[in-house]
């Protein structure tokens, strides 16, 4: 069985080296300043227990250009004043913005907000419990400019509710349109950057419906845009225990409802896709029984 990556301690000890002398000579050309900027868009709800942590990965970026904009939702817990300390304890106080909805909005509606608040020419979603390695929007930012992208996204690997990897990595493609997005959900929100010089800003509103991120990269790809993969693995979705027996029936409802409402297609055409999407869904879980043993949920 392969041996558990505690992601706290990776997030420590990589560094620039770990990526290779091309990768450092071709990001010192690589000019910071405004047009450089990336603003990294997290929505707070219920988040006080972790927030820190993603605070944190963040300030470790090697990439330096980039400001924090942390979008509170109103939740019922201490999200608000604990991300407050850590920016006010924080050396990068000044890159980092805390707005506040005026009420609970949910979080498609929270990811506006810092959209509209973002000065950056880039755009980068992570969500509050998830982590990003240190070179992940130095990587990410090369390979978009490289591919003279609007859209890009990463490979990532499931952690567990202490960060811990559990072996589980998504592999991308290394690139998506419209028509095969439909039978992949394959994007996951917290790798994704987009060049607002080549997508317009108004195209990344997302809509308030179940499985809001999926329906905006669908909204995206249908305007013609291609997504662009990175076989990286540079970002750690956390997932805790109680949430890896995700219920089948209900990802297939929202899965139909985005087919007919988000892409427009016929019933039988949607019929077609879920196959599609169903057929992905079981190589994924063969492959990781085969490389682990363990059971993907």
């Amino acid at each position: 069985m392969k041996e558990e990556i505690n992601w706290k301690n990776k997030l420590e000890e990589i560094s620039l080296k770990k990526t290779g002398d091309k990768l450092e000579e071709n990001m010192s050309n690589m000019k910071e300043g405004r047009d450089g900027l990336i603003s990294i868009i997290v929505p707070m709800y219920r988040a006080a227990e972790y927030i820190e942590e993603t605070i944190a990965c963040v300030e470790k970026q090697t990439y330096t250009d980039w400001e924090l904009i942390l979008v509170d939702d109103c939740g019922p817990d201490e999200s608000l004043p604990v991300a407050a300390r850590c920016r006010e304890n924080s050396a990068n106080r000044e890159k980092i913005r805390i707005v506040r909805n005026e009420r609970n909005l949910g979080a498609a509606e929270t990811r506006n907000h810092g959209v509209a608040e973002a000065r950056g020419r880039y755009i980068a979603y992570l969500d509050a419990d998830d982590l990003w390695l240190p070179t992940k929007l130095e990587e990410e930012l090369l390979f978009l400019r490289q591919k003279e992208a609007a859209f890009v996204f990463t490979s990532y690997e499931f952690g567990d509710a202490n960060a811990k990897g559990t072996g589980h990595m998504v592999h991308v493609p290394q690139k998506l349109d419209f028509r095969h997005a439909l039978s992949r959900t394959v994007i996951f929100t917290s790798t994704v950057m987009f060049d607002t010089w080549k997508l317009d800003k108004s195209l990344l509103h997302m809509p308030d419906m179940a499985s809001e991120d999926t329906a905006l990269w669908w909204s995206i790809l249908k305007t013609g845009i291609t997504a662009y993969g990175m076989d990286r693995v540079l970002t750690i979705y956390r997932r805790p225990a109680q949430s890896l027996s995700s219920n089948k029936g209900k990802a297939v409802q929202r899965l139909w409802n985005l087919l007919l409402e988000v892409a427009g297609c016929s019933r039988f055409t949607a019929v077609f896709y879920l196959i599609g999407w169903a057929f992905h869904a079981t190589m994924r879980r063969v492959w990781f029984r085969k490389i682990s043993g363990k059971v993907d949920s």
